[in-house]
């Protein structure tokens, strides 16, 4: 089964449940969740449950006692100062030890690399269709819920104006449903450096094979160590193949106690 989750508390969230809801024709069941109704459909010989709870979605870290999907998917608002227009995708969790914002101390969900690219690939498909002035982008991992199931946040940002957008809406709808139909399997890295949304690595996820899992920006680099990133390759759903570095987006002194945490995962470093 795959569960979508919307929260009431969420205007973004709300909107890009409810185009879910009429573009795919999800039907009422008789079930409820936090005394919503649960709407369900079948696509693909795959089981769709959308979910919408009371609570914050970045608070739901005991979601798994009441449901163990396959792949869980948060439609959500994005917020950030700038108020640019953002459609973007990440895997949520904390990569350092604060959790101020839901999740566990230094624990990440596990990225369900592919389908958060075709996610991605599908919600610029749609910026072009529908001639959205958007910016579509990876997010670096950040905040809760920290699981132990395929995880990933579909967000519409970045502000009250794009959450209400109603074609905004319907464009991350279809991306979470085109990338729930296909879920390809594609060659995986783990993205290293620069802001938390890298126009570098989605480049890449844009025009490459290559999908990107969890990102550890530039940022939060100096309380990274190996057993961190060992954490992000393990915590993949595909095998992690090599792991790309943002050089320039890496701060000199850092540089080399991440280089010998990377040698610890005999795994290919290539730097962009």
């Amino acid at each position: 089964m795959i569960l979508i989750i919307a929260s009431t508390k969420d205007p973004a969230s709300m909107n890009i449940a409810h185009q879910i809801k009429e573009f795919y024709s999800f039907e009422k069941t008789n079930e409820t969740f936090h005394k919503n109704p649960v709407y369900q459909k079948t696509i693909n010989h795959k089981k769709i449950k959308l979910v919408t709870i009371n609570d914050e979605l970045i608070h739901t870290q005991n979601i798994t006692n009441y449901y163990t999907p396959k792949l869980l998917i948060f439609v959500s608002r994005h917020s950030s100062k700038s108020g640019i227009p953002t459609l973007s995708v990440h895997t949520p969790g904390n990569l350092t030890n604060r959790a101020e914002k839901g999740g566990l101390p230094h624990q990440i969900s596990v990225s369900p690399a592919s389908v958060m690219k075709e996610v991605l690939k599908e919600m610029m498909q749609q910026k072009e269709e529908k001639k959205l002035v958007y910016k579509v982008s990876y997010e670096c991992t950040h905040h809760g819920p920290s699981l132990n199931i395929p995880t990933m946040f579909a967000e519409l940002g970045s502000s009250r104006t794009q959450w209400k957008d109603i074609k905004a809406a319907e464009a991350v709808a279809h991306a979470t449903i085109t990338a729930i139909k296909t879920q390809k399997k594609h060659p995986t890295a783990i993205g290293i450096g620069g802001p938390h949304y890298n126009e570098k690595f989605t480049k890449i996820a844009l025009t490459t094979p290559t999908a990107l899992g969890h990102i550890i920006p530039k940022y939060a680099i100096t309380e990274i160590d190996a057993e961190m990133i060992k954490q992000c390759v393990k915590k993949t759903v595909e095998k992690v193949e090599r792991i790309v570095l943002d050089w320039k987006g890496i701060k000199s002194e850092d540089k080399d106690k991440l280089i010998k945490a990377l040698d610890t995962t005999h795994l290919k470093i290539e730097k962009v």
